[in-house]
């Protein structure tokens, strides 16, 4: 079965990986590429094979049938609401919005429409982030009192998000201002281990952070941070992200009353009390663990496709953009906020 889709934006970063995942799938055919700014948009389109265009050709053609939209952050409300009026499945990179209010007039707008959604929370589909929260739901652990989450890279300490005056067509600067992204790095890396602990532990009843710019390479922007999350289950937890870390050797830890799961280096692992399959080594069986899912970005190609596919609701998306505003919010104030 043949898709036909659309890029509406592409100055995220992830944009060249989405393009080489559409490169291996022939049955997925790219028509039209949008960005305000021609040279990117050139680029993209010459990439794909596709007719640069505007916004209102993209949301008239009646052969695409889902839009991916990877322009800067400030830009998502008025695509999405564009689109999904057209009845355009969506794809919408992480963060979903600038903040709540925005985040969630998207979310009333994809369910008005009745349109797919899906965003760039690849780590759900982790086999061992699977397992982990398994263990959680049945009880394996017991009552978990704490978790911890972290997802840092060298992105700033690299020069990742550098302006290339030479190549104004790839650069990611943009997601160094917060006018145009509404997070720096706390929030860019966060929003993936944010997603990730909710998903596990459920809503949040409060939040307090500091957020920190580091070397400041980048004005105006943070480059690090730290949160404490506190869940409406009573469990508590931290949350790490940032621009200027050479390793991130554990990612997540989830402690509870009858045991703890872990994943440090890449690997899980588990004691619990009530698993004999475990039997306190913290190995875990092969056998034991889920299959891993494709990409979110393939999951949402599958489901134009028309396959059975999981994918992440669009007010899910909204309340981790007000989560995390919350968190930006708090380390402003150094106080807790409530949401």
């Amino acid at each position: 079965m043949s898709t036909t889709i659309a890029f509406a934006g592409v100055a995220h970063i992830h944009t060249p990986g989405f393009i080489s995942m559409l490169k291996k799938r022939p049955e997925v055919k790219v028509a039209r590429v949008y960005d305000p700014h021609p040279l990117k948009a050139e680029r993209r389109a010459a990439e794909l094979g596709a007719a640069v265009s505007r916004v209102d050709q993209i949301a008239a053609d009646p052969s695409i049938q889902g839009v991916v939209i990877c322009s800067e952050t400030n830009r998502h409300v008025e695509l999405v609401e564009k689109f999904a009026k057209a009845g355009k499945h969506l794809f919408v990179e992480k963060p979903l919005g600038m903040a709540a209010d925005d985040s969630y007039a998207m979310a009333d707008a994809i369910e008005k429409a009745g349109v797919a959604f899906q965003t760039g929370y690849f780590m759900r589909g982790f086999a061992d982030v699977q397992m982990l929260r398994k263990l959680v739901q049945d009880g394996s652990l017991g009552k978990i009192t704490r978790a911890r989450a972290s997802n840092c890279h060298t992105g700033s300490l690299g020069g990742w998000f550098d302006d290339r005056p030479g190549a104004p067509e790839n650069t990611w600067l943009w997601m160094t201002d917060l006018k145009q992204s509404g997070v720096g790095a706390f929030g860019d890396l966060g929003t993936h281990v944010l997603d990730i602990l909710i998903w596990i532990l459920g809503d949040v009843q409060a939040v307090t952070g500091q957020i920190d710019p580091v070397t400041a390479r980048y004005p105006g922007c943070d480059e690090s941070g730290e949160a404490l999350v506190r869940f409406k289950n009573g469990a508590i937890a931290t949350l790490a992200a940032g621009w200027v870390d050479h390793a991130d050797p554990v990612k997540f830890l989830v402690s509870g009353t009858e045991g703890h799961a872990a994943i440090i280096d890449g690997k899980l692992q588990v004691v619990s009390k009530k698993l004999a399959t475990f039997d306190g080594t913290g190995a875990v069986r092969s056998s034991e663990m889920p299959k891993s899912w494709p990409h979110a970005f393939e999951l949402f190609l599958d489901k134009l496709a028309g396959k059975d596919v999981t994918l992440v609701g669009a007010r899910e998306a909204a309340y981790r953009s007000a989560v995390m505003s919350a968190i930006y919010k708090a380390a402003a104030t150094n106080s807790w906020v409530n949401i």
